[in-house]
């Protein structure tokens, strides 16, 4: 079989260069490039001009290069070390604000410096890169729990659409809301997935349906301002999206776009599903109006994929990057612990309680 996009590492370590490693997403999909890195400020601005995107993903890439961050310390006393690996942590939080995903991991790595103070700072790298390498494991075996999941509630034939990119190339494997599709793959499943472009970056059009139609997946490609022309011609059974982060009250934070789609799919009576770990789920945001919103830059709006600038100079713009979709949207949010429906301050509360008693195994 030839290689593909579905054949590469997302994400992955080479502890030998002391690199973290990616595939350059910003381009795809006409040019497969792996990048090598080893600078903690090549690290966030993969992170910020999102050559690593997609919030698991995020997250294992930052574990990684912060693990890089504490090899490269030159000092053996725990005080300076801690001092600088928290320097090393702050900077790399800074790359985005909105993906708790990134917070998640690299406060997870912290605690294990924490944890083991008085080990000596060899042995606490070593436990940094442990945890690291755990980081990008469990990401593995969660998308694949999702993914069993979701595949519970489609059917072969069923059509599909996606927004945003939240496949493989979000993730170390499977991803997210593609996870279902990928894992029904395997089975010999067929869907029909429709890939919204997802202004302005083009993450559906670019990156979901270049790793979908990799896979060997029916894949139809439409403007975001089509959705709701292919939801009323009956092409539609189910809508799944990933999520960058999740309120407790259920209020879904996605890339921007989602709110609409949302809305969309309750119009038409389809269910709209929202896959996501629940290092995803912030559970201390009470609702989606507390999570903070990124706005980008105005070129990705104006200029980017043009040849020339396509909108006056001087003209103002307005580019949040994401948007939160009310939890009265949201049919089922699903994890790697199970299915979370409405009443969701009661359900996503059973879900961590699941989680709690699986780390107690």
């Amino acid at each position: 079989m030839a290689k593909n996009i579905m054949h590469y590492d997302t994400v992955s370590l080479d502890d030998e260069n002391s690199a973290l490693v990616i595939i350059d997403q910003t381009q795809l999909p006409g040019n497969v490039e792996m990048l090598s890195l080893t600078e903690q400020k090549d690290i966030w601005e993969a992170i910020y001009l999102l050559k690593v995107r997609g919030a698991p993903a995020i997250g294992v890439a930052a574990a990684i290069g912060v693990y890089l961050a504490a090899k490269n310390i030159k000092a053996k006393d725990y005080p300076t070390f801690y001092e600088e690996f928290k320097a090393a942590k702050d900077y790399l939080a800074t790359s985005r604000p909105t993906a708790v995903n990134l917070f998640w991991a690299l406060d997870r790595m912290e605690n294990v410096v924490k944890a083991n103070k008085e080990l000596p700072v060899d042995e606490i790298v070593k436990l940094l890169h442990d945890e690291a390498v755990e980081i990008r494991e469990e990401d593995i075996r969660v998308c694949r729990a999702i993914g069993e999941y979701g595949l519970t509630l489609i059917k072969d034939g069923d059509g599909i659409l996606t927004h945003c990119n939240a496949g493989q190339l979000a993730t170390v494997k499977y991803g997210t809301a593609l996870a279902p599709i990928h894992l029904g793959v395997e089975r010999g499943m067929n869907f029909k997935v429709f890939t919204d472009e997802t202004r302005p970056l083009l993450q559906g059009i670019r990156l979901s349906s270049f790793e979908l139609h990799s896979n060997g997946v029916d894949t139809t490609v439409i403007c975001d301002n089509m959705a709701s022309q292919v939801m009323k011609n009956g092409w539609v059974q189910a809508v799944f999206v990933g999520c960058d982060r999740v309120a407790a009250n259920g209020d879904v934070c996605n890339k921007i776009g989602t709110s609409g789609v949302a809305i969309l799919a309750k119009h038409y009576g389809i269910p709209f599903y929202v896959c996501g770990p629940t290092s995803t789920i912030d559970m201390s945001i009470a609702h989606g109006d507390d999570i903070p919103i990124e706005v980008r830059p105005d070129h990705e709006v104006t200029e980017m994929w043009y040849s020339k600038r396509m909108a006056p100079e001087g003209v103002k713009v307005y580019n949040p990057a994401f948007d939160v979709s009310d939890n009265s949207l949201v049919t089922a949010i699903i994890t790697e612990f199970g299915i979370a429906r409405a009443p969701y301050d009661k359900s996503l509360k059973e879900i961590f309680a699941k989680k709690e008693a699986a780390s107690k195994k």
